[in-house]
């Protein structure tokens, strides 16, 4: 295989495993009012109901949005439910928005 093929495969690959999104934290914190507020707090900070959410990484946020998503984490309807409803750039903006906040 040539320098060329293997470039066009990369390439190709890239378009099918879809966009990466960069998250935004201004449109995250105003996704986080609209979707996360009511159980999370409006600091992240949570309850005794809901786990602190601030100051998460980006990696830990993403990783358990997708992991809602995708049904491997079952621990929570409620949650699965309202993660099920977000895209993948709702899923970055939250998680830059939420990695910016103090824990």
């Amino acid at each position: 295989m040539n320098k060329l093929s293997i470039l066009a495969l990369a390439s190709s690959l890239a378009l099918i495993a879809g966009p990466a999104y960069a998250g935004d934290a201004a449109a995250g914190k105003a996704k986080a009012e609209e979707a996360c507020a009511d159980c999370h707090g409006d600091d992240g900070k949570g309850d005794e109901d809901n786990p602190a959410i601030a100051g998460m990484s980006v990696t830990d946020f993403t990783k358990a949005m997708t992991e809602y998503q995708n049904g491997t984490r079952t621990k929570d309807a409620k949650m699965a439910k309202a993660a099920k409803k977000m895209t993948a750039a709702d899923v970055a903006n939250l998680a830059a928005h939420y990695a910016k906040l103090p824990k």
